[in-house]
């Protein structure tokens, strides 16, 4: 697919791992602190940045993903946080990634989930086209599993083309799933996980991690590298890449 991309704004931590688009600006998690921070979305001040509204702490670790639903934030632990910072009782096993739903006043976990078959993980999304589920990169199979909130029963789990999956956005067509070594993000079938369209990430462009959708039919990613906050837009006008924004 052709599309543009844009650097919109740098993130207020060092290591933006995730971000979600809401209503009220944008949710970006930092894999270091484990801190999740409520920014504007715009207008960006000094420094590259925009207005950060407020601050929650959180019991993840080493944050590799973030969703938004059920009046919740979901934050994807992918294992331990020593490499980055002293390790606290709370944090996930090493290799054992973990899935916490946490209140977006306070940062308190209301319930904690393992990955699906065990291992790590670089991105989840709340399905918002099949409420009542998440989807999460399932890194040891290689897969994306969708499992049920309510009981974390697995309902479907499809194949990834490769390694490191990052950022996932689902749509009305599939699912948007970022690449982060291979630089692309494939829109998959949500029933066999055959690919139905790309995006490929130029160099010349922050590298891919965190996945959102965006306004006005567009996706944006954050780099983990850089700190920008990048939004892709179709080229084609009438094209969309999310139904939801």
């Amino acid at each position: 697919m052709d599309v543009t991309f844009e650097r919109l704004f740098r993130a207020p931590y060092s290591v933006p791992n995730a971000l979600e688009r809401v209503e009220e600006g944008v949710w970006i998690a930092d894999q270091i602190s484990d801190r999740v921070a409520l920014v504007n979305a715009g207008p960006v001040g000094d420094y590259g940045v925009t207005f950060r509204q407020r601050e929650i702490p959180s019991d993840c670790s080493n944050t590799s993903g973030m969703a938004v639903g059920e009046q919740a934030l979901w934050l994807a632990a992918n294992g331990e946080a020593a490499l980055w910072r002293v390790g606290r009782e709370v944090d996930a096993q090493p290799g054992a990634g973990e899935i916490l739903k946490v209140d977006p006043a306070t940062g308190q976990t209301l319930m904690r989930r393992p990955v699906p078959t065990g291992g790590g993980v670089h991105g989840i999304e709340y399905d918002h086209v099949d409420e009542g589920h998440l989807w999460i990169t399932t890194l040891r199979e290689k897969t994306l599993t969708q499992v049920q909130t309510s009981d974390w029963a697995t309902k479907q789990v499809i194949p990834l083309p490769y390694g490191r999956a990052h950022g996932v956005v689902r749509t009305d067509v599939g699912v948007w799933v970022i690449h982060t070594s291979e630089r692309v993000i494939v829109l998959l079938d949500t029933d066999d996980g055959r690919e139905l369209d790309r995006i490929v990430v130029p160099d010349s462009e922050p590298e891919p991690h965190g996945l959102s959708a965006w306004d006005d039919g567009a996706l944006a990613y954050c780099d983990a590298t850089s700190g920008w906050v990048v939004v892709i837009r179709p080229a084609a006008a009438s094209a969309q890449l999310n139904h939801r924004l």
